[in-house]
């Protein structure tokens, strides 16, 4: 729930910098619009925006812990869902402690002063959290395991700025928008390397980890790591698990005080989440569930399939396993217009706080949950991270990329000529490109992750890489797309919620031979078997088809509309940055990017645009040598 910021400095008092403060916390306003709050005392100041998802009358943070004299002992800040608070606040109460709410910021403060540093490890769910510990003075910052929940910070030399996104940070006068070579690196390598930022000086707290702010320095600790255990279930216990496992993540997702719905394209991973938290919602005495799904005009008629990454539209699946499921399903229809309006392009640039190479994939999503929040839905299901739990994406295991010496998903984009260079690159000037090596940045960065794969001894070469696959695609891939899920749903004050992000559903499935996640080579088959009592035969053997991308021309002339226009202006910010080789072919292109792979054919273009703006609104110096 929310967005949180603060600052930390051991040599001034931070009382009168309360407007700063604020600053900081009116930059995530979009993150809770439903209040804020902040604690300055000496040298911290804590600030929160609220989104109200649990206990609304007495959940507003910061959350103070006094001592029976009335001093303020620890203050606590939290962003996203402890699932686990109602079984947490029974243990603590059971030790002593006492609430007076029933919100889970309160539970997580209470855990801290009971179980102190080692407290998150006593916690599920998604979560990014700052606890000031006035005795010690002293600054905990965690994250939750799968990094789900964003947090980032910035070392100043006599303490520390954090926040949910970089535009807190932006907004204190010591972090400045200054972008290096591997800052530019980050951008265009598509294998972020999990704690780095795109400024200068800005750094992420790694999933599974704390990080510790002292007066003498800082230090992190690793409180979770996915481990290697053998697995001896037989197939039809494993299916079993699953299923239980499943269901427990899902009926604690579905815990809040306000309405909790469902994203359904009609795949495998949001039906199987749906039909559950339907029935979750029957045996608890609640109403229908209400599902929602995007859809472009003409685009399930007019639909290109493409052999590895969409086969199917989602419209007609979605509507198969609403009806049977029974929820209150909503198509959200958008059309070109809508997807082509530079204002929402600009909006899901300042979400990101990045460039993407995404364009309409970005936008789409942006309305999405703008449509959802106007339809009074703060929070919803999402199937983010089943593919990676599950060994879903092609390139798992498809030889070809499974096998290659870079990430998997990198050698499949290498393997086309638009995105050889890099996913969005291809327009970069080439000696830049040459001097700064964004696809040696990308390889190293594999390497280096290699090293931490956990290892089992008696594993043979095959279930090996299937492991480091597995890993690579948790650790490495996995974050960057629930960076990107939370940053275009907290930007309307939705709350995403991912069950298969589960702590015990991970780490049970991720030591699941892949023999038996792809059982007579049917991808996901673990999971279809787990829910196969709950769909319709089409949409249980429903191939897998990634998130949708327009496919007509019409939005490709837009691209390619605006593309020509910066391209042409000497003066804009991004033209040092540009190719003039590639920059003429893709305006000497016979016709707009079409079809089922348009959207690799457009991402340079894009990129260059987002880049663009980018460089003009966020005010940036780059800063290469």
């Amino acid at each position: 729930m929310s967005g949180i910021a603060g600052w930390v400095d051991f040599e001034r008092d931070l009382t009168p910098e309360a407007p700063t403060v604020r600053a900081m916390a009116a930059a995530l306003a979009h993150r809770g619009p439903d209040g804020s709050g902040e604690w300055i005392e000496g040298h911290a100041a804590l600030a929160h925006r609220r989104l109200a998802l649990l206990d609304p009358e007495h959940g507003a943070q910061p959350a103070v812990m006094e001592s029976e004299a009335g001093r303020p002992v620890a203050v606590l800040t939290l962003d996203g869902a402890i699932t686990n608070h109602t079984e947490l606040r029974r243990e603590l109460a059971a030790k002593g402690h006492r609430f007076t709410g029933h919100g889970d910021a309160e539970v997580a403060l209470h855990a801290y002063l009971e179980w102190g540093a080692r407290f998150p490890e006593r916690l599920e769910g998604l979560f990014a959290l700052a606890v000031w510990d006035v005795r010690r003075h002293e600054l905990l910052l965690v994250r939750d395991r799968l990094g789900v929940k964003p947090l980032c910070y910035f070392l100043t030399p006599s303490g520390v700025v954090f926040g949910s996104e970089p535009k807190a940070l932006l907004a204190h006068p010591a972090v400045r928008p200054v972008v290096d070579a591997d800052g530019l690196r980050e951008l265009f390598a598509h294998s972020r390397k999990p704690g780095t930022g795109v400024f200068r000086g800005t750094r992420e707290v790694l999933p599974g980890h704390t990080m510790t702010v002292r007066a003498p320095g800082t230090g992190h600790r690793r409180y979770w790591s996915l481990p290697a255990r053998p697995h001896t279930d037989s197939l039809e216990t494993t299916v079993d698990t699953v299923r239980g496992l499943l269901s427990e993540a899902v009926a604690a997702h579905l815990r809040a005080d306000v309405p909790v719905g469902a994203m359904l394209s009609g795949g495998i991973d949001s039906s199987a989440l749906t039909a559950l938290a339907a029935r979750e919602r029957r045996a608890a005495g609640g109403g229908a569930l209400r599902s929602f799904s995007v859809n472009f005009a003409g685009y399930a008629e007019n639909f290109e399939p493409h052999p590895t990454m969409r086969a199917t539209p989602d419209a007609p699946y979605a509507a198969l396993a609403a009806e049977h499921i029974g929820t209150e399903h909503t198509e959200i229809l958008l059309d070109t217009a809508a997807l082509a309006d530079p204002q929402t392009h600009a909006a899901a640039l300042r979400s990101q706080d990045a460039p993407s190479p995404l364009g309409d994939m970005d936008v789409s999503l942006l309305l999405f949950f703008e449509a959802l929040r106007s339809a009074g839905i703060p929070a919803v299901l999402s199937g983010e991270t089943a593919d990676e739990v599950f060994n879903g994406y092609f390139w798992a295991y498809d030889a070809g990329h499974s096998n290659s010496t870079t990430f998997p998903w990198v050698s499949f984009e290498r393997g086309h000529d638009a995105a050889a260079g890099g996913l969005g690159c291809s327009l970069v000037d080439r000696t830049l490109r040459k001097e700064l090596d964004f696809m040696e940045y990308a390889d190293q960065h594999y390497r280096d992750a290699l090293t931490e794969v956990p290892r089992l001894a008696g594993e043979g070469p095959a279930e090996r890489r299937a492991r480091e696959v597995t890993y690579l695609a948790l650790t490495r891939w996995a974050p960057t797309h629930l960076d990107r899920a939370d940053r275009m749903s907290m930007a309307h004050g939705v709350q995403l919620r991912p069950p298969f992000c589960d702590r015990a559903l991970v780490e049970y499935v991720y030591n699941v031979p892949a023999e038996l996640k792809r059982v007579n080579g049917q991808e996901k088959s673990l999971l279809r078997a787990a829910v196969a009592d709950l769909l319709p035969e089409r949409v249980l053997n429903r191939p897998k088809s990634a998130y949708p991308t327009v496919q007509e021309a019409a939005y490709g002339e837009f691209v390619r509309y605006r593309f020509g226009d910066v391209a042409e202006d000497r003066s804009a910010p991004v033209a040092p940055l540009l190719d003039a080789e590639a920059t003429r072919a893709a305006l000497g292109a016979a016709a707009a990017p079409s079809g089922a792979f348009a959207w690799v054919e457009r991402a340079s273009m894009e990129m260059v645009l987002q880049l663009n703006t980018w460089l003009a609104d966020y005010r940036v110096e780059l800063r290469l040598q």
